[in-house]
């Protein structure tokens, strides 16, 4: 039997003694708040020294977190008010169009010389690698569109859905839209402030309309979350049924 998800909404308590600790728990500096918020998200989870992430999570505004989760959180330092979980197990068929919002860490795989896998490189940066260096800028927020574009369309491919390629306008008809109704903003790269290697991740947020080709697919892929940096707030996709 599978286990199931549980989605959650965590804010930080603006009373005492949380109040005290709002600077330091909600820093200002992207690569800060992305680590202290990793941390923060595991005292929701953490039950023991062994256990491994079973969770997604985003912080949608200052100091609240979506989660998604195999477990209720439980909030064993008093830092947070909890919203009751909701069992996530939506009923979906084929054609159901969903609105959408994701936070992502995009990469893909770059192939280096004597070595079988490709090691993960941010998407943008690829795009731009061979374009001299002082036009990069010039460069860049093309290559965010096209190649968040791209990224997002092939995880539609491998996890059961597809952008929308059509939306009715106000007049009534039909709008075929080439690229699907998505748009992409936020593009950033954060150095990742935490006890582990340092690393940089780009993020983008990518917010649209769907369709589910493959129910169960989709479910499971959104229970696993998309792209990379999940530990740091990337890739758990926030859903609505649109009303047709």
């Amino acid at each position: 039997m599978t286990q199931p998800l549980y989605l959650s909404r965590a804010t930080l308590r603006r009373d005492v003694p949380a109040a005290a600790l709002l600077e330091l728990l909600l820093p200002g500096d992207a690569g800060r708040r992305a680590g202290v918020g990793h941390r923060l998200v595991w005292t929701l989870f953490t039950d023991g020294p062994d256990r491994e992430r079973d969770f997604l999570w985003r912080e949608a505004e200052n100091g609240t977190f979506y989660l998604l989760s195999r477990r209720k959180p439980e909030d064993r330092h008093g830092l947070f008010c909890i919203d009751p979980p909701k069992e996530f197990a939506p009923s979906l068929t084929i054609g159901d169009r969903l609105s959408f919002s994701l936070r992502a860490n995009p990469t893909v795989a770059k192939k280096t010389e004597g070595k079988s896998r490709g090691a993960p490189v941010d998407v943008v940066m690829a795009a731009i690698h061979d374009v001299p260096r002082r036009e990069r800028a010039l460069k860049r927020n093309e290559a965010v569109q096209t190649a968040g574009r791209q990224w997002i369309a092939e995880q539609g491919a491998r996890c059961g859905f597809r952008l929308v390629p059509e939306l009715e306008n106000e007049s009534g008809s039909r709008e075929v839209l080439t690229e699907g109704v998505l748009r992409i903003s936020g593009y950033r790269s954060i150095n990742i402030d935490h006890s582990g290697p340092r690393a940089c991740i780009g993020v983008m947020d990518f917010d649209g309309v769907l369709e589910v080709r493959d129910p169960q697919l989709f479910l499971a892929s959104v229970g696993r979350g998309f792209g990379r940096a999940k530990a740091f707030g990337c890739g758990l996709m926030l859903l609505r049924r649109v009303v047709m």
